[in-house]
């Protein structure tokens, strides 16, 4: 048994040792293109639906509120959806860097003209690029 024992002991010892340094795979050896994002409905889907729905009714969990978008009278005014994916709100991050702004506009536009809400006003890339210096000034 005592024999059992040690031999028990010094296997485990031996799982505990390390190896050597491991290397992870580069990510350029990746293959496949990256899908760009045209259309309003592209970017919500890939972007904005993961905390939004698919539904754009939100959601509520984890700690956290994902408002909804679906009948929502705060989309009204068209500056207001450009302004938080710019800069963000509570615990939204802000896309003014990742996203061009026609991403924005056309993605805002698709929000303001689903789920249920029906404002019609477009919004353009002039009125995102407007938003580009209050976002420029907040970052310094």
């Amino acid at each position: 048994m005592r024999k059992f024992l040690l031999f028990f002991i010094f296997a485990v010892l031996l799982l505990l040792v390390p190896v050597g340094p491991v290397q992870a795979d580069s990510a350029s050896s990746v293959e496949g293109q990256v899908q760009p994002l045209n259309t309003g409905e592209d970017v919500y889907r890939h972007i904005c639906q993961g905390c939004h729905m698919p539904d754009g009714k939100g959601a509520v969990g984890a700690g956290a509120q994902f408002p909804a978008f679906a009948n929502n009278a705060k989309l009204q005014s068209s500056g207001y959806p450009v302004y938080v994916i710019m800069n963000g709100y509570g615990g939204m991050p802000w896309f003014s860097g990742m996203l061009k702004d026609d991403q924005i506009a056309s993605v805002v536009n698709y929000i303001r003209t689903h789920f249920g809400n029906h404002y019609t006003d477009v919004v353009t890339t002039t009125d995102v690029a407007a938003q580009r210096p209050i976002v420029k000034q907040k970052e310094q």
